[in-house]
């Protein structure tokens, strides 16, 4: 497989900037190479984001825009984010209380 140079990974428009800060940083971008050997253009990758205070969860749609190179991702390859009008956000401040999920 060829490496991929480059991804372009699209959010939902309704991310908040937190939300976006969390998808967008150095952490994020290296769990992403982890988690994922290759990427496809259209692929969408539901992606638990983070846990805020209060035990928050955040899900995120992130939908493969572009690939540059090949299709393997590895450490050298770098992400670069959009916005995209759809998708979905979900989590809630519910996540840790009786009337959250069940799920």
């Amino acid at each position: 497989m060829t490496r991929a140079t480059r991804v372009v990974l699209s959010c939902p428009s309704d991310l908040s900037d937190w939300g976006r800060e969390e998808v967008e940083g150095s952490p994020f971008r290296a769990y992403l190479r982890k988690a994922h050997d290759t990427a496809s253009e259209g692929d969408v990758w539901e992606e638990f984001v983070s846990v805020g205070c209060c035990g928050d969860t955040l899900d995120v749609d992130l939908r493969v825009e572009n690939v540059e190179g090949g299709d393997a991702v590895d450490e050298e390859t770098t992400f670069a984010f959009t916005e995209r009008d759809g998708g979905e956000v979900r989590g809630g401040w519910r996540v840790q209380s009786a009337g959250g999920p069940t799920q």
